[in-house]
């Protein structure tokens, strides 16, 4: 067999090869182009977006997800705010930051880099304030070309503070704003960026 036909043989397993590649891959996040948002309800009809400004994570090429939020970056767009979130809730002294973990199909993942738009629902540990509590959240991840991955709710996710021990958080808060009252129902939202690294 000439080197040619060599060549092109191995440029036609290359071609084969393709399709099944980011299979492989392992994905981290673009904490820059990334956003978990959580929306408070006080005095029980004013809302406040509310985000956090330091994220880190990454899928692995078996579908484990972890995401970690650094949660002394609460941004509320007033600074005071930030202050009380940290020191009265979040207690981050204590519990600096939370951590996202999950189990992805690899296949769906697959199919989303793709080109492919993949709906699932799937199992969460959201570890907060020295608490951890599953829950299933829908989910949809999109292929954002170069094999990268853009993974989001499509709907909010309801957290009870409650569930974490954060209710003597929200009560302190309360009462240092001297507010009637603020919901223990949080919603939250995430948009993930992922970029691949392999």
């Amino acid at each position: 067999m000439g080197k040619v036909q060599i060549f092109q043989r191995w440029l036609l397993v290359m071609a084969l090869l393709m399709p099944f590649a980011s299979a492989w891959a392992d994905w981290e996040l673009d904490s820059t182009a990334s956003a978990i948002n959580f929306i408070s309800i006080k005095n029980a009809s004013v809302g406040e977006v509310n985000s956090f400004s330091t994220l880190t994570g990454s899928i692995d090429a078996a579908g484990e997800v972890q995401i970690t939020i650094n949660l002394n970056s609460v941004q509320t767009l007033v600074e005071i705010r930030n202050e009380r979130m940290r020191e009265l809730l979040f207690e981050t002294v204590t519990f600096p930051a939370a951590e996202v973990t999950a189990l992805i199909d690899p296949a769906m993942l697959v199919t989303a880099v793709d080109g492919d738009v993949i709906s699932a629902s799937v199992p969460i540990t959201l570890a907060l304030h020295g608490q951890e509590k599953i829950m299933t959240v829908a989910v949809v991840a999109v292929g954002e070309g170069d094999g990268n991955l853009r993974v989001f709710t499509p709907r909010p996710v309801i957290i009870n503070a409650s569930d974490f021990g954060l209710e003597k958080g929200v009560a302190a808060l309360k009462n240092v704003a001297g507010l009637q009252s603020i919901s223990l129902a949080i919603p939250v939202t995430l948009d993930l960026q992922f970029t691949t690294t392999q």
